[in-house]
């Protein structure tokens, strides 16, 4: 039995030694090597690499063909792109060469792919209403998507029509003094009746301003208020400068407007304090221009619309109390660039151009009618002498100030009133 378990090794080792080491077995001997790394070799099968220099080929085509970019200048004084041109057109001068104040320029510039401005989300309140239907307008023209809150207790549909068909814009209507969740990069908190008629019928609260201020806090927002500059009262004070805490009476019959701006300004800057909300605030002075309202009680739009309907203009007092009038396209340059800047304020928007209301009578009279007449009547309660805004902060930090005097700013009002009025359109707009 050993001499056959002995036989038998004997003969699987003469087996082991007649097979060659090198043909031992292993899979990787069935495959055939590679004449290319791997990676070559993968390009080249299924025509990959045609793909490839085809697509290179497309992108550095469209780099170099990329259509150039226009802007708008910001230094050049006539440019204004928020208004629409069907209100705003000027006639070219072709005497001068000018095109006028609201003429549009550009420079060109080329700018690479995926770089240029961000779109940005923005909510106003009031956006329906008269200043705020103007901004609109600017941040839709910019590339802006733009959220309209209004409950409509002032403002008009009429002011965004022409907007609802645009992808970029959407219409909510809703009272801010209910809370609404959205989510959104920038809030303009325009909401609030701003003349007599309107905010004595419904006194202004600050319920609006905290939900907006609440929301800012959610989501991250910058939130900017429009303060008035009915916060310094019957000033004592004259101009007006942002230190001035002004002379407001908290009882009287302008004071539900007064102190609820004044309110709505410290409830802001807690905000920013305590809860690190980045916050602007802009004291806007009196405001003319189209879209504004037919018979909301201020001054421009009652001498106005009083002599296109053949009326006598109602001046409150002996008159010589004075006021500044800036016209909507400075206003709403102006909070854009308070919105887009870096510091808090609160700022004076305003035109620092100062005019009597016999003053502004006559420049009614000049615009319209010579016939014209005047009926004084007894002064309101309250009712400021003087009102001229301090604007060199706003000129230092923000770089900006009124472009478009009285004058030259009225009669493009006048064409929006006597088209409503000869239409019959009475309705509202703040």
């Amino acid at each position: 039995m050993m001499k056959q378990l002995h036989k038998q090794t004997s003969v699987n080792q003469r087996r082991d030694e007649e097979i060659p080491t090198s043909q031992s077995y292993s899979p990787k001997m069935l495959k055939h090597p590679r004449s290319l790394p791997r990676s070559i070799n993968y390009l080249f099968k299924e025509q990959r690499l045609l793909f490839i220099l085809v697509g290179i080929l497309i992108g550095s085509t469209f780099f170099i063909f990329q259509p150039t970019l226009s802007r708008l200048n910001p230094s050049d004084p006539t440019t204004h792109s928020s208004l629409p041109s069907s209100i705003y057109h000027r006639n070219q001068d072709s005497s001068s060469g000018s095109s006028g104040f609201f003429s549009k320029r550009t420079f060109p510039g080329r700018v690479p792919a995926g770089i240029g401005r961000k779109s940005l989300r923005i909510v106003v309140t009031g956006g329906a209403g008269f200043v705020g239907s103007h901004l609109v307008d600017k941040l839709i023209s910019r590339g802006d998507e733009v959220i309209v809150i209004d409950n409509f207790f002032t403002g008009r549909k009429e002011n965004l029509v022409h907007l609802f068909g645009n992808p970029r814009f959407e219409l909510i209507r809703h009272d801010v003094v209910e809370p609404i969740l959205l989510e959104v990069d920038q809030i303009y908190h325009l909401a609030c009746p701003a003349s007599p008629v309107h905010y004595k019928y419904n006194p202004t609260n600050v319920m609006g301003t905290l939900n907006m201020l609440g929301l800012a806090k959610r989501v991250g927002a910058r939130f900017l208020l429009t303060s008035t500059s009915e916060v310094y009262g019957d000033p004592l004070e004259h101009p007006q400068k942002e230190t001035y805490w002004g002379n407001v009476n908290p009882i009287g019959e302008r004071s539900c407007y007064d102190e609820g701006k004044r309110t709505a300004e410290t409830l802001t800057m807690d905000y920013h304090r305590g809860a690190d909300v980045e916050v602007r605030i802009a004291r806007i002075f009196n405001t003319y221009g189209p879209r504004m309202c037919l018979d909301d009680g201020r001054v421009v739009g009652n001498f106005v619309a009083q002599v296109i309907r053949k009326q006598p203009m109602t001046v409150y007092g002996d008159g010589k109390q004075t006021r500044s009038f800036q016209y909507v396209s400075d206003l709403v340059d102006g909070l854009v660039a308070l919105m887009e800047g870096e510091h808090v304020g609160p700022f004076n928007l305003g035109n620092p151009g100062e005019f009597t209301m016999l003053e502004l009578a006559e420049v009614v009279k000049e615009t319209i009618d010579s016939s014209a007449t005047i009926e004084f009547k007894p002064n309101t309660a309250d009712d400021p002498h003087k009102r001229k805004p301090d604007i060199s902060k706003a000129k230092e930090l923000l770089n900006w100030e009124p472009r478009i005097s009285l004058r030259e700013g009225l009669p493009l009002m006048v064409n929006d009133f006597r088209n409503r009025i000869l239409n019959g359109d009475e309705g509202k707009g703040l």
